[in-house]
């Protein structure tokens, strides 16, 4: 039979079943099998009346910003900054018009507008007691009084608005000018009948000639509680730490424990000064970089102790300062460049903004600092950034923006 036959028997047997099963509602099959090969399907789409699919519409497309509310998660941490206090005042047995609590947090630094600082960052300004190699922009606003440390401590209370003022005792390095211990106390005895303000005295950074120098600085600046500007692992090497530690306690002073950006060396030296003071005495240093020159690593140090206080580190639940100034080390924020860097003497100011705003966010509590532009730029940041009720700014409307 050929194809052509075969198609025509097919079609009268189709014919000849569909009449016998007319008027049938059922059939039963016995015996069956159906051998199917390719099957297609078709369904119409809203032709003749049956339904079908119907594709959605295309979406209004948005008017305007969709508004969504924000609620800061509360957390809470084991561990806090313990409070540390610079100055006395007459009552406390110094003779300070008024003192600096720095410490007390209990979360990371501005993590929650609800949760401000306890206590408002302090922020010192430097003098020195000897004439030093300074960049132009830095001389300028003090050319003036460079050559009187008490003038100069004066300058930066009076016009600057410093919250206190660090005394660099430079010249009594022995490389340097080798000035004895007693005549540091002296310029610190200037200092203190200048300003009213808490101070901050810093050494030479031997330490041998710090030890000696600190001392004397202690006993003759009994009941003042200043801090003393720095004690490290290299004088516990030199067997001086203990010394040093002992008058800065029995004269009611503090100590800053500097160490090089190293946790474990931190925590080593505040158990080392554990045994002479208690820790609401020590304020610590981890060390300030640079813009450029590993601000980074400064960064992650700082924050790293300060999430490691909150979390319960007992050793390292102590507030934290930060040289700023040396962000005058890094040479782009003095030397001449290229005009699109800008001028030097806006450079410069800058970049130490940029060294304390950064490590402000990492939670240091006192910053030293030096130009005038850089100190007030800090002073109304945190005053900002202190308050709660800060507006939240409106989001643009780039909905509406062509192109």
């Amino acid at each position: 039979m050929t194809k052509k036959n075969q198609i025509h028997a097919d079609a009268v047997l189709g014919e000849r079943l569909l009449s016998l099963l007319s008027g049938v509602e059922q059939v039963e099959f016995e015996n069956f099998r159906m051998e199917i090969g390719d099957l297609e399907l078709f369904i119409p789409v809203g032709i003749g009346g049956v339904p079908g699919i119907v594709l959605p519409k295309e979406p209004k497309r948005p008017t305007e910003l969709f508004r969504e509310g924000f609620s800061p998660a509360v957390e809470s941490y084991p561990g806090s900054i313990r409070e540390v206090t610079l100055g006395a005042t007459k009552k406390e047995g110094g003779s300070r018009g008024s003192t600096i609590t720095i410490g007390g947090s209990t979360t990371p630094a501005f993590s929650n507008p609800a949760i401000p600082p306890k206590n408002k960052t302090a922020i010192s300004m430097d003098v020195f007691d000897m004439d030093v190699a300074l960049p132009k922009a830095l001389k300028a606003a003090v050319l003036d009084v460079m050559d009187d440390p008490a003038e100069w401590a004066r300058m930066n209370v009076n016009t600057f608005g410093a919250d206190c003022v660090t005394v660099h005792l430079m010249s009594t390095d022995p490389l340097i000018q080798d000035r004895s211990p007693q005549e540091a106390a002296n310029t610190v005895e200037e200092v203190l009948q200048a300003v009213d303000v808490p101070l901050i005295i810093g050494g030479c950074g031997d330490p041998k000639k710090d030890a000696a120098v600190f001392s004397e600085v202690a006993e003759r600046a009994s009941g003042e509680r200043l801090l003393l500007n720095s004690v490290t692992l290299d004088m516990a090497e030199a067997k001086t730490l203990e010394g040093v530690a002992k008058a800065a306690h029995d004269n009611g002073h503090l100590l800053l424990a500097f160490t090089g950006l190293e946790l474990n060396s931190a925590k080593e030296l505040n158990r080392r000064l554990y045994e002479y003071m208690p820790p609401e005495e020590i304020v610590m240093d981890l060390t300030t970089v640079a813009l450029g020159y590993g601000l980074e690593y400064s960064f992650t140090i700082h924050e790293r102790a300060r999430h490691a206080a909150l979390m319960g580190d007992s050793e390292l639940q102590h507030p934290t300062i930060s040289a700023s100034t040396n962000a005058w080390a890094a040479r782009e924020a003095w030397m001449t460049m290229e005009p699109e860097y800008s001028q030097k003497e806006i450079r410069g100011p800058i970049w130490e903004t940029i060294n304390a705003l950064t490590l402000l966010l990492a939670g240091v509590d006192i910053f030293m600092m030096m130009h005038p532009s850089a100190v007030r730029t800090m002073q109304d940041v945190r005053s900002w950034m202190m308050q709660q009720d800060n507006a939240v700014f409106e989001a643009p409307d780039w909905v509406r923006t062509r192109c």
